[in-house]
């Protein structure tokens, strides 16, 4: 099913998990435990991150295989074509129709550590001119990354808005942001992706903390600002103690996400770091409380 069509005919917001390939055989075992425990949350969607070198890539292609053959879910499948020549894109995209994805998310995608990696001279270098050459070719249904406080090297958050416009104007039907810690930040890009004549679905990332390191890494990598009551709330937990850490990470996404349904967002989309016990305690709660 397409997500637009998912979207148009809800009336209350769709849930939906990110996942990504496993690593190694530890890993791999890790993750298959996660994805039976969030299959069981019944999301309406899953998404599979993509990397454009081979390992990497033929291991997005096993977890798509697996979740729509094995498990039967929904599955969006992101789509990195950084470095990839004309062939090679098209390739991987037949090969994920052939699987029954309808949906695929268009990344720019960021270098491939393969050693042996070497980008095909006639490769695209944005996610506006992959989107370019894949909406003419194909009838699937396409969306795009969208970052509330402005993708990581972007300019300014002006000249990231135009390249966003160019994505929507070259076929991108829908986006899906990432995470952000202070919900104003997605309300604020909201109200400037309509201002700026973007009218298609914005669905907001959530990513729970799991980690005090964790945070801070990705938070650095992707340019997440760690506000001021993140800082506070951490700073008053017992030190060393999992458990109250887990229990906070719940409590922050849960309040945002409660604001988030109450504001009319049409979905959630958490992004789970191939773990599930903080996004199980948080659907768990949000359905007790009627929001899911």
């Amino acid at each position: 099913m397409k997500l637009t069509d998912l979207w148009n005919s809800r009336n209350t917001p769709t849930l939906s998990f990110e996942l990504f390939p496993a690593r190694n055989e530890k890993a791999a075992a890790n993750l298959d435990k996660a994805i039976d425990k969030l299959a069981a949350l019944e999301p309406n969607f899953v998404s599979v991150t993509f990397g454009a070198g081979g390992s990497t890539r033929e291991g997005s292609r096993q977890l798509v295989k697996k979740l729509c053959e094995e498990k039967g879910l929904e599955t969006l499948a992101y789509f990195a074509g950084f470095g990839l020549s004309p062939d090679e894109i098209t390739a991987v995209i037949d090969d994920y129709q052939a699987l029954g994805v309808e949906n695929i998310l268009v990344v720019r995608g960021d270098e491939p550590r393969d050693e042996d990696f070497l980008p095909h001279p006639e490769g695209f270098k944005y996610a506006s001119e992959l989107m370019g050459f894949i909406r003419p070719r194909y009838e699937l249904c396409l969306g795009v990354a969208g970052y509330p406080e402005a993708h990581i090297d972007a300019v300014n958050q002006a000249k990231d808005m135009e390249y966003l416009k160019l994505k929507v104007e070259r076929g991108a039907e829908f986006i899906i942001t990432n995470y952000f810690y202070d919900n104003q930040y997605f309300f604020d890009y909201v109200e400037r992706c309509r201002a700026a004549g973007i009218n298609v679905s914005i669905i907001p990332g959530v990513m729970p903390i799991y980690s005090i390191k964790m945070m801070r890494m990705l938070a650095g990598m992707c340019g997440a600002t760690i506000t001021e009551k993140i800082e506070s709330g951490l700073a008053a937990l017992p030190e060393d103690d999992k458990d109250a850490l887990n229990d906070f990470g719940i409590n922050f996404a849960a309040e945002q996400c409660t604001e988030l349904i109450r504001a009319g967002v049409p979905g959630l989309h958490i992004y789970t770091m191939d773990r599930s016990k903080s996004t199980v305690g948080l659907v768990n709660r949000l359905r007790a409380e009627s929001l899911l």
